[in-house]
């Protein structure tokens, strides 16, 4: 049986590996080093070392043994002991014992055990697959040899008038848009559409205009009433029977719509908040399967461009659709 292979399975792991009776392996671990000389960079190394005092049972060795080899403890403890047996009387005798990767043994004139590691071996597993490179120092440079290069450099006069008119051509579209953005900011909401605070109206109005037009794809009839739209005055006799409610002979009704939801949920609680503000709302299926709700039915178009511009304030998306 091979132990010194375990031997060396044992010094990755582990940074004394004792054979009892015989003596103990110990790995130094030594940082990354810079040889100034060679302008070489070492790995971190773990270098064995041996101490021949250090030869009592740990059972580390014997432990590994019996566990690899399926062999009882007290086996496995006389194959080491036979082991170091050998080693010793192999010393003894003056011949060399060699520690494949790990280093030699000898008896020197003293006859004393002497140890000499294996060059080029390193036992750290963190320094796996790394080799010594080459550093080269970047040279070192004097600044006081720099050499400082003088250049004439003519004085460079600017045209204090046309500097002027450049500022002049800057500022004054700038000042004007300042002045005008405010009495025109009208113009910046145009085709916007805004939503309520209130988060069931945030999370399921229908403000897309994909839905809305096909929406006005199955309802030929049915036109919505932008916010900008220009609105004629209403005549004197039209405006009292609007007031009073009553339908024209047409039949077209115009319906102030200030919410579309997909939950019907939703919807009756938006009823109880118009109900709230003294209004009769009705709630109605649409098409595209959203429940509509309608704060006011009018009977003129006039009537309901203005119930919506009223209520606009607390219901910005609300809108006016015609039907009959």
């Amino acid at each position: 049986m091979d132990i010194k292979a375990f031997i060396r399975e044992l010094l990755f792991s582990h940074d004394c590996v004792i054979v009892p009776g015989f003596g103990g392996f110990i790995g130094n671990f030594t940082p990354a080093r810079l040889d100034n000389k060679t302008g070489l960079y070492y790995p971190p190394l773990k270098q064995i070392s041996f101490n021949r005092n250090l030869n009592h049972n740990d059972g580390l060795l014997i432990g590994r043994i019996s566990m690899a080899t399926g062999l009882n403890y007290a086996d496995s403890r006389r194959l080491v002991e036979e082991f170091s047996n050998d080693i010793m009387e192999k010393l003894s005798s003056g011949r060399q014992v060699v520690f494949d990767h790990i280093g030699t043994f000898v008896n020197n004139h003293e006859n004393n055990v002497e140890f000499e590691p294996e060059a080029g071996i390193n036992y750290h597993t963190g320094s796996f697959g790394l080799e010594p490179f080459h550093w080269n120092p970047p040279r070192e440079y004097d600044v006081r040899k720099r050499v400082t290069g003088r250049f004439s450099r003519e004085t460079i006069k600017q045209n204090s008038a046309r500097r002027n008119l450049w500022r002049a051509a800057v500022l004054i579209p700038v000042l004007a848009l300042l002045i005008a953005v405010p009495f025109r900011s009208e113009l910046m909401r145009q085709g916007v559409e805004t939503t309520s605070l209130n988060p069931l109206v945030t999370a399921e109005f229908e403000n897309n205009r994909m839905a809305i037009e096909k929406e006005i794809k199955a309802e030929p009839a049915a036109e919505i009433y932008q916010a900008d739209a220009a609105l004629p005055e209403p005549a004197a006799e039209s405006s009292a029977v609007d007031e009073a409610g009553t339908v024209p002979v047409s039949g077209i009704r115009y319906s102030v719509i200030t919410g579309s939801f997909k939950s019907e949920e939703n919807a009756l609680t938006h009823i109880k908040e118009l109900k709230a503000d003294g209004y009769e709302p009705e709630m109605q299926l649409a098409p595209n399967g959203f429940f509509r709700v309608k704060a006011m039915i009018c009977s003129s178009k006039e009537q309901a461009v203005r119930t919506r511009d009223s209520i606009s304030g607390k219901f910005p998306g609300a809108w006016v659709s015609t039907g009959r």
